[in-house]
């Protein structure tokens, strides 16, 4: 995951520091400046601003006082709790933070040497597939002495308002740091695939099932060193409002711990083994917390031994840091940003898994074999022609996790254009044999559809049965232009690729050789009425579809005289008038035994409406019928963009 960064605005640090300590000077970041336009670009701070250094605002400035901690954060007075939220994840792991912030213990005040001190630093942050390293100077913008953004409870630790100074670097200014989202800046922090959850439409308070493979799942992500955060969806009129019960509205807490938490004290609680799904979050504001059941001093605590609250750290103090259970977490919470960190090592203990990363545009032109802006699937006449994404399962069964995320937009929003645009993909089932583009919808089957929203990110996870497959991503609406990042990420390798060409190609032997004069679909659902191969009354059958000296074979349907294939295959056919055969085969140990054929003259004249046909012999007998039948369905066209 982690990989060389690329110097931002090709500002090289060790460069620029070695030239300041040379100069006896301290670095004045000419990209960023100690200026308003770093700060606003529509509604200023509440205040006159004063751009200080860490010496002018604490005697003795460091990096990290103790050490770093999630509990070293408050929020200012720019509407970023999601930034302080993301931060408190990151400080909670050291393998991301030792990433994001590189060098530390070189970047750290030294008070033995301040003359090596030059008031520079930098951050890393993983920004649409690569690493970039972020240079800023020390200037932090204070209102009567005071930090007014992100900043540590200890007035002289400084390490997340540089961090925060750099990110709004990236961002354009500060300001364009309001309202973003926890996910997306965890994602820049690590690289890791973000998934967003809605609790509300989910409804997992009232439905325990769905309640308790959620905690399950989060418990996965988080034991497995994921990031997860969460939030109340706001007031229309109030950004932050805080409820009766202590939580508050439109704003985001991290969740620092996913726990089944062990009921009773002594042995006995050891022997019962009574456990209650437990979640504990933080605040940024680094108090007001949660006053219900489970709550720093609420009584159901007496339920638990004290080892085993002292293993969880119980703390009665109001840190911004609390318990609750799961039930009441699905019941008040709306919004969970869900990050994992994906292992694609290739030595692990735990499980690992295969990802493939395309970038690619929503791009305009007039011509529909060359227009990549379709927009989703209501819009049929031009979905096809947007980007699309081959891929292969090989697994009987496959997890497949699947993310498109669009080019960040805060940067522009100081120019009016900060919005994302409304993104999602469709998943469909295609011929096994496919390497050309789509153009046309006939029996090719739909698995999957995401969510279409305006967020960054999109990302679904779903199981998918053995078979090749091809990823639309598209935006919502046609005529959308835009950049996008899709990752792939499978248990075997995928070959997923682009589909960029749209038939086969006019090669210099072509005239020798031949050229493909129509193309042909063949769809076989399955067969019914065959005839019995072993002693018990069964079958074990498969179908292979040939043209042209081409094959494409099914799966083997074990036990069954009634299979279901739901296979289908596509031939460019240098030949149109040869016909195409299916046959249907049992699976046997010693030699495989023939159990009918069907021939289609594969004509443009024939029939695409479902057909059931009747198996017959092979050879000099093939006008002789064979028990069972076979259902199928086949188009032919003689423009091969047509399917």
């Amino acid at each position: 995951m982690f990989s060389s960064a690329v110097p931002y605005k090709n500002q090289h640090y060790a460069e620029l520091k070695t030239n300041c300590i040379r100069d006896k000077t301290l670095f004045e970041d000419p990209e960023f400046p100690a200026a308003n336009e770093s700060l606003y670009f529509r509604r200023p701070p509440p205040g006159i601003v004063q751009w200080k250094r860490p010496a002018e605002i604490s005697s003795e400035p460091h990096l990290f006082v103790e050490g770093i901690s999630s509990h070293d954060l408050n929020q200012g007075v720019v509407g970023n709790c999601w930034f302080v939220a993301a931060c408190s994840c990151l400080a909670s792991k050291p393998n991301l933070w030792k990433k994001v912030i590189p060098d530390w213990k070189e970047q750290e005040w030294d008070p033995k040497h301040p003359e090596n001190y030059a008031g520079i630093f930098h951050f890393q942050f993983w920004v649409f597939g690569k690493w970039l390293d972020v240079v800023v100077d020390d200037r932090l913008p204070t209102i009567n002495g005071e930090l007014i953004y992100c900043h540590s409870k200890t007035n002289n630790e400084f390490w997340s308002a540089l961090l925060e100074k750099a990110y709004a670097k990236l961002s354009g200014c500060y300001e364009s740091l309001e309202g973003g989202n926890t996910g997306d800046a965890v994602v820049d922090f690590s690289g890791a695939v973000a998934e967003s959850i809605n609790v509300e439409t989910g409804e997992y308070f009232k439905d325990q099932k769905k309640q308790d493979q959620l905690f399950e799942d989060l418990l996965k992500v988080y034991d497995r060193g994921g990031i997860i955060s969460c939030s109340i969806k706001p007031d229309p009129h109030i950004i932050e409002a805080k409820m009766a019960n202590g939580l508050v509205k439109g704003h985001a807490y991290s969740i620092t711990a996913v726990q089944k938490v062990r009921l009773g004290h002594g042995l006995l609680a050891y022997f019962k083994n009574e456990t209650i799904p437990l979640i504990r979050m933080r605040n940024p504001w680094g108090k007001t917390e949660w006053k219900g059941a489970w709550s720093d001093s609420s009584e159901e605590w007496s339920k638990v031994g004290d080892t085993e609250r002292g293993n969880l750290g119980i703390t009665v103090e109001d840190d911004g840091e609390f318990w609750m259970s799961f039930a009441d977490w699905c019941k008040f919470f709306t919004e969970a940003d869900v990050c994992r960190l994906i292992n694609t090592s290739v030595i692990s203990v735990h499980k690992t898994w295969n990802e493939v990363v395309h970038f690619g545009s929503w791009t305009k032109n007039a011509d529909p074999l060359l227009n990549r802006c379709g927009g989703c699937a209501n819009h049929k006449p031009t979905f096809l022609q947007n980007p699309q994404y081959l891929f292969d399962v090989t697994k009987e069964l496959d997890e497949v996790l699947i993310s498109l995320q669009q080019r960040d937009m805060k940067m522009h929003r100081k120019f009016g254009q900060g919005e994302n645009i409304s993104i999602g993909f469709g998943i469909f089932k295609v011929e096994l044999n496919r390497k050309y583009r789509m153009h046309d919808i006939l029996t090719q089957q739909c698995v999957g559809t995401s969510t279409y929203i305006n967020a960054r990110t999109v990302f679904m996870r779903c199981m998918l049965p053995q078979g090749r497959y091809v990823i639309f991503p598209t935006t919502f609406e046609p005529q959308t232009l835009g950049d996008y990042m899709i990752r792939v990420f499978t248990d075997v390798d995928s070959g997923c690729r682009e589909l960029t060409e749209d038939k086969p190609r006019v090669r210099c032997w072509s005239s020798f050789v031949g050229y493909p004069q129509a193309v042909t679909h063949v769809y076989v659902h399955g067969a019914e009425g065959l005839q019995n191969q072993d002693s018990t009354g069964g079958a074990d059958p498969y179908v292979i579809i040939y043209c042209e000296g081409r094959s494409v074979k099914s799966n083997i349907k074990k036990d069954t005289l009634k299979p279901e294939f739901t296979i289908s295959a596509i031939f460019y056919r240098k030949k149109p008038r040869k016909p195409i055969t299916v046959e249907v085969w049992n699976s046997n140990a010693v030699k495989d035994e023939f159990m009918g054929q069907v021939m289609l003259s594969g004509s443009v004249k024939d029939t695409t409406d479902p057909q059931m046909l009747r198996l017959r012999k092979r050879g000099r007998h093939m006008a002789d019928e064979m028990p069972g039948s076979i259902s199928l369905r086949i188009a032919t066209s003689t423009q091969l963009t047509a399917m």
